[in-house]
């Protein structure tokens, strides 16, 4: 059945584009031969999105952290694009992962938060779903998605590979990815027996459930940037879309229960000399071990020639946590932002956005375009050919390549960059939440639906001290327009009467 009519809109904007540039009576051969070549370079890229796990705006050393060592990740900034105001999906994992896959925000979206393990069919995808790695994969891409899904269960639809995934390695339940050292991993629909011995939370569920190792011989950190790099090596003919849902630096939060450290690494040694609780070094180590990781895939890309033809997308799921029970007030992880993951406020949800494509994109550059992530579905159609027109639903999707290719050659096969009109996000746990942000203004209303409004203006209080909404009430009024417009009733999400996981 097809999920989505696509409408083949890529040579329409071009032909714009050149008209606008120069007009169809003065426009030469040679200009349309230059305009054509330079559509092809951009056509069809390799494309390896990577998204941290309760990775902080403020966590990253090209985003302001003074003390966490992220030098991989920064020189992937100074090669490339970085966003100053990106958001996440969501503000906790499951939801922004289901923006992020199906350019849907929460108020549309299929799964709308984390569910507790009586409710797990509410956190699977639909068959009716439309993924960006399927929407990909029908274009020609070999498909992979290597770490943590929790989209859905080995039973149930929204298991990776039947949402347009060739290949899946990892975590599909968000508790079982909770243990860094886990006696098993997914490799496509199989467990992969790994060599750990673990302690679980809850010995009937096993893994499903979390719980921490007592032997500790396979890190599946670096299991995972290993079947990447093996992902992309691997000869084809044919372009890849490689998901890399990395785990760090989310914390191990049964651990921390049990043994009251969640911060789960091999290695600390670079932060051990160190006034800092253990807890902190060892979450400072896990975000420098991720950035190594990181840097391993870039090398090889670069080894194998790859590097001038693939995208690289470099983001997090949502704010930083708490959860390792590390000292937030020394590292700061939201920058000058409010809040942290589960808040709605500026520090649960904008996120560290960095996009590198050598010889493509402008090295050093900084943009203040406000998207989120729900944005790569239609950046990722464009860059394939094509705009997706959504046949059973809305889509909550602009394609950010205009942005992409600002001051290069290449910015003029395409249209200005659009806006949108607001971003909108929900969040079902603490007696519920929804925010709108738009253009400069951002409210908060808690609870959801019929509770007081928050008013901000993030031009002058970019840190959301003061509440405006006295003074502004023609902002006020739009944003409660907003709010209700966006949210659309479904019946496995309904706020007070579904139970759901704040453990995620």
């Amino acid at each position: 059945m097809t999920k989505f009519r696509c409408v083949a809109l890529a040579a329409a904007l071009l032909q714009l584009a050149i008209l606008d540039l120069v007009g169809i009576s003065s426009m030469t051969f040679a200009q349309s031969a230059t305009q054509g070549a330079a559509d092809a370079l951009i056509k069809n890229p390799n494309i390896v999105f990577i998204m941290a796990d309760d990775l902080g705006f403020g966590e990253v050393g090209y985003y302001g952290q003074q003390l966490i060592q992220t030098p991989r990740i920064d020189e992937l900034a100074a090669s490339g694009l970085s966003f100053t105001q990106f958001y996440a999906g969501a503000t906790v994992c499951a939801p922004s992962r289901c923006t992020l896959m199906t350019g849907r925000h929460n108020g549309h979206a299929t799964v709308r938060g984390n569910a507790g393990f009586e409710n797990s069919e509410i956190q699977s995808l639909k068959d009716e779903d439309y993924t960006i790695a399927e929407l990909l994969k029908e274009r020609g891409y070999a498909t992979a998605c290597v770490g943590k899904w929790g989209l859905g269960e080995l039973d149930q639809p929204g298991h990776p590979m039947r949402q347009g995934f060739d290949h899946f390695f990892g975590y599909l339940n968000q508790h079982h990815a909770h243990n860094y050292y886990p006696t098993y991993l997914y490799d496509d629909y199989e467990p992969l027996r790994l060599t750990n011995k673990v302690v679980f939370a809850d010995p009937q569920r096993g893994d499903l459930a979390g719980g921490y190792a007592t032997e500790r011989n396979m890190y599946s950190g670096d299991l995972f940037i290993d079947r990447a790099i093996e992902f992309v090596t691997k000869p084809r003919s044919s372009p890849f879309f490689l998901y890399l849902a990395l785990t760090l630096p989310h914390g191990n939060n049964e651990a921390t229960r049990m043994i009251g450290n969640g911060a789960d690494v091999p290695d600390w040694s670079e932060y051990n000399d160190r006034d800092w609780s253990l807890n902190s070094k060892q979450h400072a180590a896990m975000i420098t071990r991720m950035d190594t990781g990181v840097g391993r895939i870039v090398d090889q890309l670069k080894r194998l020639g790859l590097d001038k033809n693939t995208l690289v997308i470099f983001t997090s799921d949502n704010g930083p946590h708490d959860e390792s029970k590390h000292e937030l007030d020394r590292f700061e992880p939201s920058g000058p932002l409010r809040g942290i993951k589960r808040s709605l406020y500026e520090g649960g949800i904008r996120v560290p956005m960095i996009a590198s494509w050598p010889g493509v994109i402008e090295p050093g550059t900084v943009s203040d375009h406000i998207g989120y992530s729900g944005d790569f579905f239609q950046t990722a159609a464009q860059l394939t050919g094509e705009l997706c027109d959504v046949e059973n639903g809305p889509i909550d999707s602009i394609s950010f390549v205009p942005t992409l290719l600002a001051g290069t050659p290449f910015a003029q096969t395409v249209q200005p960059q659009q806006k949108h009109q607001y971003l909108y996000f929900e969040f079902y746990e603490q007696q519920s939440r929804q925010s709108v942000r738009f253009g400069d203004w951002k409210a908060v209303r808690q609870p959801m639906q019929n509770g007081k409004i928050e008013l901000f203006n993030l031009a002058s209080d970019l840190g959301e001290t003061t509440d405006v909404a006295k003074q502004s009430p023609s902002q006020l009024e739009q944003a409660r327009l907003y709010m209700d417009e966006a949210h659309s009733d479904n019946p496995r999400w309904k706020v007070g009467s579904t139970k759901q996981s704040s453990a995620n």
